[in-house]
């Protein structure tokens, strides 16, 4: 399998190393998804974890279309993946929703995230307060590296128990 993440640049500006990280983390998420069945993407990782690379994809649906649109934006963009009664849903990949759905689902959620922020300096102040604080696209696009980062650990863990395929 062929690697197309872009190794992010070692000098850049705060905005292409922000952009150029949060990109990489998003197409290592991919990576770690690719050439697998919807059977292998359902795969739990250990009892009594629910945890799956399916279900990290619509996580990370959700997360995307939260802070992007939600947050930063103020936009009415509820939750893709999970409800007030069982708020685990996105991890638990339940239902009937394909692997590829799920990926598409989450693309489409990436372009309107790199979209929302295109134009706007890291200081722009998000519309929607989170735990009562105000939010500037610097601190979510850093979030947003962090929670890539740490999942793309989980998702790691995940693959290779699937498949015995390890790497960054």
């Amino acid at each position: 399998m062929t690697d197309p993440r872009i190794d992010p640049p070692f000098i850049a500006s705060e905005r292409e190393m922000l952009d150029a990280w949060l990109d990489w983390h998003r197409e290592t998420l991919a990576l770690k998804c690719a050439g697998l069945s919807d059977e292998q993407l359902r795969e739990r990782s250990a009892p009594p974890s629910t945890l799956s690379l399916l279900g990290l994809v619509r996580h990370l649906a959700d997360v995307e279309r939260a802070w992007f649109r939600r947050i930063l934006l103020g936009q009415d963009a509820p939750p893709l993946h999970k409800s007030q009664e069982r708020p685990e849903d996105q991890f638990e990949a339940t239902g009937t929703m394909t692997g590829a759905e799920a990926l598409a689902v989450w693309r489409a959620e990436v372009e309107r995230a790199r979209a929302a922020a295109a134009d706007l300096p890291l200081d722009t102040i998000g519309k929607e307060l989170r735990h009562g604080r105000p939010v500037s696209l610097r601190w979510i696009m850093m979030h947003m590296v962090e929670e890539y980062a740490r999942h793309n650990g989980h998702a790691d863990l995940l693959r290779e128990r699937i498949d015995g395929v390890t790497g960054e």
